[in-house]
């Protein structure tokens, strides 16, 4: 039985493939990616596979059994990308097919993620293919990637309020797809995925305070001024109003979840806030 990866060398896909070896032969993996040479160090066989040449997609899938489509990372442009790739599964025969989606993506306030992944859902659907969709919660990792920052500048920035964040490691994730990918029961499911314990930003920096023995406090910003911000260290525009839309959105609550379905796929609970946050503290 071959299973197929997109995006297989991404931050969460290389996870998966990871993970994924010490559950199945390597031989019943495939990475697809753009660069195939570039997938080398995870040691599977490995395809072309480029979201933006869909006339290619349907080869590149020829004796694969289950598709993980993890979703692309090109605001505005995934929602045709993801199509042409379900269109591409049915076209090659692939029997069952998982997306990572979004939390609550049905009703979830962040818009500028959720449409897109409202219209996978829906197209994948509709395709006909058997399909399970992970609805992926908040990587801890999108926080903790400001850690050095926050110390540094004496503050944590956002715009997140007080929403509270039930937020998981990309591991954990990691961990849920391949426990999906390689048991049955799944078809036709939709879990939405998050973090068994849930935070706000204020207590994301009393953590990095307790841990670096330095009084860091959460400096609440509106949107348009966090965007700024996120403008003058290097994010390009587009990028920083998204990740300042995110922030708002978790002030509503879109961040938050706590049916533990994360952990129960995991068999375990998730990994704590304090140990992302010192691992980030020693990178």
């Amino acid at each position: 039985m071959k299973i197929a990866i997109t995006g297989a060398t991404g931050k969460l896909g290389s996870l998966i493939v990871e993970q994924l070896k010490t559950k199945v032969p390597a031989t019943d993996i495939v990475a697809l990616v753009r660069t195939p040479a570039k997938a080398a160090r995870l040691g599977v066989e490995a395809r072309a596979f480029d979201y933006n040449q869909p006339a290619g997609l349907a080869a590149a899938l020829q004796g694969v059994d289950t598709l993980l489509i993890v979703s692309s990372n090109e605001l505005g442009q995934r929602a045709a990308q993801h199509a042409a790739v379900i269109k591409a599964a049915k076209d090659a025969g692939v029997k069952w097919v998982l997306y990572t989606s979004l939390l609550r993506a049905d009703t979830s306030a962040i818009t500028i993620l959720a449409d897109e992944h409202r219209q996978t859902e829906r197209d994948l659907k509709n395709s006909g293919l058997a399909y399970t969709i992970l609805r992926n919660g908040w990587y801890t990792e999108n926080y903790t990637a400001s850690v050095p920052g926050a110390v540094k500048g004496g503050a944590f920035l956002g715009s997140a309020g007080e929403g509270k964040i039930a937020s998981a490691p990309r591991a954990d994730y990691a961990a849920a797809a391949v426990a999906v990918l390689t048991s049955t029961g799944h078809a036709g499911k939709t879990y939405e995925l998050a973090g068994d314990t849930a935070y706000t930003l204020t207590e994301l920096a009393a953590e990095i305070s307790r841990l670096t023995g330095k009084t860091i406090p959460y400096k609440n910003l509106p949107e348009s001024e966090y965007a700024k911000v996120l403008t003058g260290l290097g994010l390009p525009e587009a990028m920083a109003g998204a990740f300042a839309n995110f922030d708002t959105g978790a002030a509503k609550g879109a961040l938050y979840d706590d049916s533990r379905e994360l952990s129960h796929l995991l068999g375990r609970p998730t990994t704590p806030l304090s140990e992302v946050v010192a691992a980030a503290l020693k990178a």
